[in-house]
């Protein structure tokens, strides 16, 4: 089950912070602990805290600090995503989201409130936000001054949008609707959600929506006079005091707040009379405008009374402070203790929540995102660091790449080459390659090299390899770094850079070899396609393999999905779907399929299938109705080299994934190739998925 949701609005002021607090309410009396989490929180620029996030820790009494709570602050945000550094994002937000997911039973991840400037990106971020976190989703569509129909449209738009983003949407929440609509609302959206989606609508409450004193006094900047213990009284009118007192009283209401220049005692005393007279109502407060001082006699009138309005003064003018009256919006915040169990009660009223606690049990995250396959590789690399050799310390990219690795304390790594030279290369580059986690080694100076030679030799003999060959041999790179490898001295090797395949895994097939119950060496590339990742094999090893052969790899590629955390499902592609085709490139299909049933039932898999009808639903639908991998599948088979090689490039190309690998699977320790036409990210997740490798046991 999911251990978190993501509250999110579409527009601004929506009422969120409602279903927020109800959300942790409900959840702290169902499970104990709950935690909070919002990715990026609004400031005013002088380092004040957000409000918001203040009064959810200390209403909870959550057990954070205030910067553990969010992501980044909005204008660091857009700063980074302007930069490109959409990654950096993705992964600070899922690191800092998942240390509170695990202290906690349960965690509500707040989205943005579309304020303040660059809010165009602020939907498509609403979105890839819960399903890269692997969360489903509330939204809230405020209804507030909205027809009908007009909620209708937004509630459409919004819904839509997260189920195309493939976010699963729990519940859908109108908020703010006015009295008289409330009935037409749920028959006019029912129809238009799935049955399961919780939908609640939840009238307009002034005593939520209207602003207190201490929010008014806020926004205008006032000076406190009189009355600071009553600055939470509710705010439901204003009126203008510039008549005579006579007019005057008859324009009062509950909880008014008067708008009046300094000066004008009648108001001033007429006022406060009037706020202790059983015939007039309660007033919210003063606000007296244009610098004006009370009359020192009118000061000590009221410092006599036992009961005072708050009273409050500003600078600016009567008429321009009314109008920015009228502009303030209310927010629920700490201390307001009224206004928030006001807002729990409201959401206990209004939500179903014995039904969307069903929903938020059976909840199962659909897949891995690219994002979320990136950010778990390299927390597990980081878990149990490994030590990686990298034999082209000629390359730039391997060695802007490995310090990346160092500096963000992946793994630790051997580099082979000339040490003046890499150390140069680095001033260069402006990366720095002295770190104590970093050696760089020169086979042939290397005190293993003579011992290096010795073993392979006698690993050789039956070759005819004498010592002097052996010794030629180990002035190679990827000899001595496979060799570092086979002695123990190196987890894993990652080369290719500048070498072909063969060149690159020749000496881990001639002594390194293949772990038991396997017979050949094959490949997968972790496609990181825009919303999922998927194992293509083999595209980069062997030309034609056998029925026999293409089952053991597709048995290879699914424990390979498997150890990095993707479910796998495994399609057998060929160019026909089912039974429909004939001929020997079909047949061979089909029988590699029923050896994987054979040898591994457990496996879900199906085959021959076309490419189409195992990633589309609807295709996989149509063609193989019966099927639980058609239209779902994770782990793709190709039938030959030709086929995978284009294909995995053209997916690469056409859709703008990241490939990431080859990634060699068979072999008794990892050793990984890259391609010539790498870049430097694709080394750093060679390098990640060769340290977990080495991780899982591969060297037993």
């Amino acid at each position: 089950m999911s251990k978190g949701v993501f509250i999110a609005s579409v527009e601004p002021r929506s009422g969120k912070s409602l279903f927020v607090l109800g959300m942790m309410n409900a959840i702290v009396n169902q499970r104990g602990c709950v935690g909070y989490f919002k990715p990026v929180i609004e400031t005013d620029g002088r380092g004040a805290k957000d409000a918001h996030v203040e009064m959810i820790r200390k209403h909870f009494d959550l057990p954070f600090e205030y910067e553990a709570l969010f992501g980044f602050r909005r204008h660091e945000i857009a700063a980074l995503l302007t930069r490109g550094e959409d990654y950096h994002v993705v992964a600070t937000l899922l690191d800092k989201y998942k240390q509170i997911e695990d202290a906690c039973d349960y965690t509500i991840v707040e989205g943005t409130d579309f304020l303040g400037k660059n809010t165009f990106f602020e939907f498509d971020a609403n979105v890839a936000l819960p399903k890269n976190l692997g969360i489903p989703a509330i939204i809230v569509v405020s209804g507030e001054d909205k027809t009908p129909d007009e909620i209708k449209g937004g509630v459409l738009g919004a819904y839509g949008g997260y189920r195309e983003g493939d976010v699963e949407v729990l519940a859908v929440a109108v908020n703010k609707v006015h009295s008289d609509a409330v009935p037409l609302i749920e028959p006019l959206l029912r129809p238009m959600l799935s049955a399961e989606t919780v939908l609640a609508v939840i009238p307009e409450n002034p005593k939520l929506k209207n602003p207190t004193f201490r929010e008014v006094s806020a926004a205008l900047g006032a000076r406190t006079l009189f009355g600071r213990h009553r600055h939470e009284n509710r705010v439901d009118h204003t009126v203008v005091g510039a008549m005579l007192i006579s007019n005057f009283l008859n324009h009062l209401q509950d909880n008014t707040l008067i708008v009046t220049p300094g000066d004008r005692a009648d108001i001033i005393v007429g006022a406060l009379q009037a706020n202790i007279s059983r015939n007039y109502p309660r007033l919210a407060g003063i606000i007296l405008t244009g610098a004006l001082d009370m009359d020192p006699a009118i000061v000590k009138l009221i410092e006599g009374l036992q009961t005072v309005a708050p009273i409050s003064a500003v600078t600016t003018g009567t008429y321009e402070t009314a109008n920015r009256v009228g502009a303030v919006h209310s927010r629920i915040y700490a201390g307001n203790a009224r206004k928030i169990a006001l807002a729990m009660d409201e959401f206990d009223r209004y939500m179903d929540m014995e039904k969307l606690g069903e929903k938020m049990a059976t909840f199962k995250k659909a897949g891995v995102t690219p994002y979320m396959f990136k950010y778990g590789i390299v927390k597990r690399a980081k878990g149990r660091r490994r030590h990686i050799v990298l034999p082209e310390g000629d390359d730039d990219r391997i060695l802007t790449a490995a310090s990346r690795l160092v500096e963000q304390e992946v793994v630790d790594l051997t580099i082979l080459g000339v040490r003046e030279n890499v150390l140069t290369a680095g001033k260069r580059l402006g990366v720095n390659l002295e770190w104590e986690e970093i050696r760089i080694v020169d086979p042939v100076r290397s005190e293993y090299y003579q011992d290096y030679a010795a073993t392979l030799q006698e690993l050789r003999k039956e070759k005819n390899v004498t010592i002097e060959m052996a010794r030629d041999l180990m002035t190679d790179v990827s000899y001595f770094g496979t060799m570092m490898v086979y002695k123990g001295h190196a987890d894993g090797m990652v080369s290719g850079a500048g070498h072909t395949t063969q060149h690159t895994i020749r000496p881990a097939l001639q002594f390194v070899k293949t772990r038991p119950g396997v017979s050949v060496v094959s490949s997968v590339f972790f496609m990181c396609l825009p919303d999922r990742v998927s194992v293509f094999g083999d595209c980069a090893v062997n030309p034609d393999p056998t029925a026999e052969e293409l089952a053991e790899i597709a048995i290879c590629s699914a424990e390979s999905a498997a150890m990095f955390g993707i479910e796998p499902r495994i399609a057998m592609l060929s160019y026909s779907s089912g039974t429909s085709g004939q001929g020997a490139d079909v047949e061979k299909v089909r029988r590699a399929t029923e050896i994987v049933r054979a040898r591994r039932p457990e496996l879900k898999i199906a085959g021959p299938i076309q490419y189409d009808a195992a990633v589309d639903p609807a295709v996989g639908k149509q063609k193989m109705p019966d099927s639980d991998v058609a239209g779902q599948a994770s782990v793709l088979i190709f039938p030959d080299l030709n086929t995978g090689n284009n294909t995995y490039k053209a997916v690469q190309r056409e859709t703008g994934a990241v490939a990431i690998g080859p990634i060699l699977q068979g072999l008794n320790k990892p050793v990984n190739d890259l391609s010539r036409g790498c870049t430097v990210e694709d080394i750093f997740n060679t390098v990640v998925i060769t340290a977990i490798q080495s991780q899982e046991g591969m060297t037993d």
